[in-house]
């Protein structure tokens, strides 16, 4: 990966490739497939639950006010549905004793 603070899906592509000891074709249409297969339960509502990573579901946003920044005018913001993840116990802790490693590193 790059080390640049940014993994895009052309990294997870190579690292999979890498691992696997695929071509980066063959881990791309694997990779693909996983997201289309994440996106398409996601559209009809159900949850995608990888243990110890997390939980990929669709959460309702309630219908509210809000305002036109140039104007201030009040308008309405209708209800809408966006999907959101949710971290699994795993990668909390795992993301966490990354934190203060780096934070020890500071000192």
């Amino acid at each position: 990966m790059k080390g640049e603070g940014i993994v895009n899906k052309e990294d997870l592509i190579k690292f999979v490739a890498d691992q696997h000891r695929m071509t980066q074709r063959e881990s791309h249409a694997l990779i693909g497939g996983v997201l289309q297969l994440i996106g398409n339960a996601l559209a009809k509502g159900d949850k995608v639950t990888l243990v110890g990573f997390g939980t990929f579901q669709v959460r309702e946003r309630a219908a509210r006010e809000g305002r036109n920044p140039r104007t201030g005018a009040v308008i309405r913001i209708p209800a809408k549905k966006t999907p959101c993840f949710v971290p699994g116990k795993a990668l909390r802790e795992r993301v966490a004793l990354a934190g203060k490693k780096l934070a020890g590193a500071r000192r």
